[in-house]
């Protein structure tokens, strides 16, 4: 992904604190006599590295005194610093409000590159080498309107599949098995998005109650894979082995031309509020890496207890290098950025779209061709800022969510009970451009991640089998989770045998991701949505390492059939850049790489502005023209109606054009048909159904 040239001047400003030599090779650097670690502290007086036995981790081997070397970095060098070798760090300072300094406590140094723990919160760092044998894997550096990202998550994915053996499931070398890249590339997805893979722990509350952390968004270290997901074998050999089965999978994912995208989650820790764990940041310095008032009180923006500061130089760097390491050294393709708008706040805890440590982010040569996703908000003042981020950043786009949940959805409930749905098409049709109401014309359709699920809120199926959230198994009285989903039964809550339901359900679930693979921007897809997984009504289902959330593989047939909807939808997309532009198209000119569009109604007529906020007239005919760049020209019409009666549409008079169908939503089953359609003739449209030609 090329960086825009009205970035570089930027890095200037960046350079002085978050790109300061002094804070340069942090953490152990190996060299032919052991190693040398370097620790920043901004406040502490002393520190000491001490290295633990192999086997016996409470057995310090030896406790050596760093020595401050300026600029708030501490540095001792040992011979026991060999890959391997089990370490932690204590530091001592000062008293007073924000300080938690404590000369006891034996803590993860941040740039850890593995970890073992003997007990829950006790942990030690590991010395990892590294070394890996990539051959001649590389980066598939897919082109963003080619890109489809499938969002899942590592144990999930793989824990009950088939065919693939029960040693692998659910771990990384499970995700790289022959199976599970099979299926990826029938499917069509470029890009593999992964829940988080940093080492995290689960809360203590959530033990309390028998659950645990299984989304994995509580972050202990922000170098070290989660050992969890490796399999047996690598985890009885030691944290080198689980680098290196991570490593594996990176390059097998590769080699099959698939992207592997990371979301990252450097917004807060596992240390929680005050009170909470006293794991590494907050024994190294409190002050520096966590936001807080004068007094020492959190501000947590991120509603997980605390929030990193990255307005501090040291705080912002730990960040950036440790998306130089993934991408470098373990070569991932781009990063999530969960609750982002965090990562962007100045000292005022404001946002701040040019602050350094996000101008610096986009701007690094280790991270040129990665692709960077902002989640758009976080649940501080002003922290809804969708739209918002830079250029060379991309955004997952609830305005487009919402929109779209709410046309096939909560629109047609209403209209089921109101006879008339609330609103025209309109705004459903902005979504469907591109958001160009969202994105600068300069950023483009590109810079909106399309979703209609992710991992937080309902499946596919679930949005359009509940009205409200079942989350009674997360242990807090169904008070956590959304309450506004935008979802519609359809006539019965959750599971029923009703035919005609069960029939409508199937064809929303079709309208929806018809809308979302059909859409300019880049798709998103939740990993089982394409085979109808359910969660049974539950959507905060982050604390379930259960069947409820792994993947299911034994399908029925209907669960077949959406599949190749998927599937088909996905190759008209890669065969139709018409659906894919890259710009905006401006009025009267021409614009390389964008879609010119036309709107008409279901009369073939030209949209008057009194249809497009009509509800009466809820039916769209869609033409995009392609301004070929790289590809040859290409038209494409879609047609959207969104009123559950039956209707019929006149084709657009254009001429010489001869409509080619290549998809209907109000097919169980894709269909293959000869027909051919010439201007001006009459088709019938199916009660809140979409259908798409191509224009020859």
């Amino acid at each position: 992904m090329v960086r825009p040239e009205t970035a570089l001047p930027a890095r200037a400003s960046a350079r002085p604190g978050l790109l300061s030599p002094t804070l340069d090779d942090l953490g152990v650097r190996l060299g032919p006599d052991g190693g040398t670690l370097r620790v920043w502290s901004g406040a502490a007086d002393a520190m000491q590295l001490l290295i633990f036995d192999e086997v016996d981790l409470d057995w310090a081997t030896e406790t050596i005194t760093m020595t401050p070397v300026g600029a708030g970095v501490f540095e001792a060098s040992s011979a026991l610093l060999r890959p391997g070798a089990r370490y932690a760090i204590r530091v001592g300072g000062p008293h007073g409000p924000g300080h938690t300094f404590n000369p006891q406590s034996l803590l993860v140094e941040p740039y850890s590159r593995g970890l073992v723990s003997g007990s829950y919160g006790d942990w030690r760092s590991v010395v990892v080498d590294g070394s890996f044998d990539w051959g001649s894997s590389q980066k598939p550096r897919i082109p963003l309107d080619r890109t489809v990202i499938y969002e899942g998550h590592v144990k999930g994915l793989t824990k009950r599949h088939p065919f693939i053996p029960p040693a692998l499931h659910g771990t990384y070398a499970g995700l790289a098995h022959p199976a599970m890249i099979d299926h990826l590339l029938s499917l069509g997805v470029t890009s593999v998005e992964l829940l988080p893979v940093h080492a995290f722990a689960t809360e203590p509350r959530l033990l309390q109650l028998g659950l645990a952390n299984y989304w994995g968004y509580n972050s202990l270290n922000f170098f070290t894979p989660h050992a969890p997901y490796a399999t047996a074998a690598s985890r009885a050999e030691g944290p080198e082995a689980v680098l290196r089965e991570f490593k594996g999978m990176v390059k097998l994912l590769h080699e099959a031309g698939l992207e592997v995208l990371l979301d990252v989650v450097y917004n807060h820790t596992a240390e929680e509020g005050i009170g909470g764990p006293r794991t590494s940041l907050r024994g190294i310095d409190n002050r520096a890496y966590y936001r807080q008032t004068d007094e020492g009180v959190y501000i947590d923006e991120t509603g997980c207890g605390n929030a990193v500061n990255t307005s501090t130089d040291a705080a912002a760097r730990l960040v950036l290098d440790s998306l130089r390491y993934w991408s470098d050294e373990v070569q991932v393709d781009g990063f999530r950025f969960d609750l982002a708008v965090t990562l962007g706040r100045d000292a005022r805890h404001s946002f701040d779209p040019a602050h350094p440590l996000l101008t610096a982010i986009r701007d690094d040569p280790s991270l040129a061709d990665a692709k960077l996703i902002a989640e758009p908000w976080d649940v501080g003042m002003g922290g809804w800022q969708t739209g918002n981020f830079g250029e060379g950043w991309l955004e997952w786009n609830d305005r487009y969510r919402d929109r779209v949940r709410n046309f096939w959805l909560s629109d047609i409930d209403y209209a089921r009970r109101a006879d008339t749905a609330p609103v025209g098409v309109g705004g459903f049709a902005t979504r469907l451009a591109g958001s160009s109401n969202t994105f600068s014309e300069e950023r483009g359709p590109l810079a909106s991640v399309n979703f209609v699920t992710a991992h937080d809120g309902f499946t596919l199926r679930d949005l359009v089998s509940y009205d409200v959230k079942h989350n009674l198994g997360n242990g807090e009285q169904n008070r956590d989770g959304a309450d506004t989903n935008r979802s519609f039964n359809h006539g019965a809550e959750g599971s029923t045998t009703d035919e005609r339901v069960l029939a409508t359900r199937r064809k929303a679930m079709r309208n929806l991701l018809g809308t979302l693979l059909l859409s300019a921007g880049v798709p998103m897809i939740t990993a089982g949505d394409e085979m109808g997984r359910t969660q049974r009504g539950n959507n905060n289902a982050y604390c379930h390492d259960s069947a409820l959330t792994w993947l299911s593989w034994n399908l029925a047939p209907w669960q077949e059939h959406l599949f190749a909807h998927a599937q088909r939808l996905l190759r008209l997309r890669r065969d139709n850049p018409a659906l894919r532009p890259q710009r905006f198209a401006r009025l009267g000119e021409v614009i390389p790489s964008a879609s010119v569009m036309a709107w008409f109604d279901e009369r073939g007529e030209t949209m008057s502005s009194e249809r497009w906020n009509d509800p009466a007239h809820r039916t769209l005919q869609y033409l995009a023209t392609s301004t070929p760049q790289d590809e040859e020209p290409n038209r494409v019409l879609l047609v959207v109606h969104g009123i559950e009666a039956d209707t019929e549409i006149t084709l657009p008079d254009i001429d010489g054009a001869v409509y080619v169908p290549l998809w209907s939503s109000a097919d169980e089953t894709p269909v293959e048909t000869a027909e051919r359609y010439a201007p001006g003739d009459v088709v019938p449209v199916t009660g809140a159904s979409m259908l798409l030609f191509r224009v020859d």
